[in-house]
């Protein structure tokens, strides 16, 4: 859907604490370290590196390990310091760190995939190593012996995996991870009930069940004209964010209101990360042109209506173009159809000349609304319930650390962004 209007950036912002900036291509996956003044990137420019922070102020990076191929994703688990790496040519390579983080030791490389790994997650509690790939396959593989555990083979490419995952007793797990490129997607595993989120290039999202060696498909939904870019699970609401490129946000009610899907409308490209903030009920989105947006997530929202099919206009009952017999028997040029954003009625653009802002209804962007929807709309109702900031360059990849407030972005620039969200997620 077409935004029309771009909303002001608001006078509490994030604060840009640090970037990195040594990199010869772009950061695919970056993540803070937990507890350490530290970031792991891997980059298309085949390296992989540590960095910590410096009496300076400064990063420096403590481990700079060069690859044979493009590092295409990782996954990092703190609480065994093993980095799990995804290869351009569909192997994952697996390392341990160093506890002082200035080495990096080879463990295990597991062949799992036929062409680039998308997404790569170690779930310590399963001891499985779970991964995406753009060979259509989603497969899961035994830590302990390297053994492939099982596949599942989607019928469209898939853009990324999104798995809760709750660390049972470690203080050192962050509340997320993040893996953002193009097509990539957080990733997490509910170790209660081991259900999966997958989201690929059709704009469907499909929930799975795993198994020690199965897989079974418990349901699919379908709320974007895109692909799907971005995920993210909130288990206490039973509540799935989906980002696409068709520049939207879903949230799907799967557990409160049983189906429930609210639109969120506040980008201008691509989202491209996602991540949920449960102590304030705050949502983070960022997207392909640089913007930052803070969602509040604690308001009592409103689902879009769908679109209505008419042959005529359900204000002023003109025709619409296509309507050949009541054109010739009204003798009356065919109009052309619109839609009212807010009652879902098809009008003609003569009913719906206004325009107005909808934030219940997640429409953060003034949108077309029908004349007398137009006059419904008071002044509490355009109360924004979000906020909008600029990195100053264009996301591609994001990771929230809640028990700091500290949000990492990384742009096409080849640029990292450290950033203190405290001001604005609180």
């Amino acid at each position: 859907m077409a935004a029309e209007q771009q909303p002001k950036p608001q006078t509490r912002k994030p604060v840009l604490l640090s970037s990195i900036d040594a990199f010869q291509d772009v950061v695919t996956t970056a993540v803070f370290i937990p507890k350490e003044d530290g970031v792991i990137s891997v980059s298309e420019d085949r390296t992989i590196r540590v960095w910590l922070k410096r009496d300076s102020g400064q990063y420096w990076p403590s481990v700079y390990q060069t690859m044979p191929n493009s590092c295409s994703c990782m996954s990092f688990n703190p609480e065994t310091r093993r980095l799990s790496v995804g290869m351009d040519t569909g192997s994952i390579l697996e390392f341990i760190l160093a506890e002082d983080y200035n080495k990096m030791t080879p463990a295990r490389t597991y062949h799992a995939h036929q062409g680039r790994v998308m997404v790569v997650l170690f779930v310590l509690e399963m001891e499985w190593v779970l991964s995406t790939g753009q060979d259509k396959n989603f497969t899961w593989h035994c830590s302990e012996s390297g053994q492939q555990l099982g596949t599942y083979r989607t019928a469209a490419c898939v853009s990324g995996l999104h798995i809760h995952q709750i660390q049972l007793g470690s203080p050192y797990m962050p509340e997320q991870f993040y893996v953002s490129l193009t097509a990539l997607i957080l990733l997490r595993f509910d170790v209660e009930t081991r259900h999966a989120f997958v989201g690929d290039q059709s704009g469907q999202v499909t929930i799975l069940k795993l198994e020690q060696d199965s897989c079974s498909m418990v349901t699919t939904f379908k709320g974007h004209t895109g692909n799907v870019t971005a995920l993210c699970w909130d288990p206490g609401q039973r509540v799935l964010f989906s980002g696409s490129s068709d520049h939207s946000i879903i949230m799907w009610d799967i557990g409160g209101r049983k189906g429930t899907a609210i639109e969120l409308q506040g980008h201008n490209d691509k989202v491209q990360g996602l991540c949920y903030a449960s102590h304030t009920r705050q949502l983070i989105s960022c997207s392909s042109d640089g913007s930052i947006v803070i969602w509040n997530m604690d308001v009592t929202r409103q689902e879009t209506p769908e679109w209505l099919d008419s042959d005529s206009c359900q204000k002023c009952e003109q025709p619409f173009f296509w309507n050949f017999k009541q054109m010739w028997d009204s003798k009356k040029i065919g109009l052309r159809q619109h839609h009212c954003r807010k009652c879902g009625q098809a009008v003609c653009g003569k009913c719906s000349s206004k325009r107005s802002t909808i934030p219940i209804m997640g429409f953060e962007f003034e949108v077309r609304v029908c004349d007398s929807c137009h006059e419904s709309i008071t002044e509490e109702d355009r109360a924004p319930t979000a906020s909008f900031h600029d990195s100053k360059h264009s996301i591609v990849h994001i990771h929230y650390e809640a028990t700091t407030g500290n949000l990492l972005t990384s742009g096409t620039d080849k640029v990292i962004k450290l950033w203190d969200m405290t001001p604005v997620v609180s």
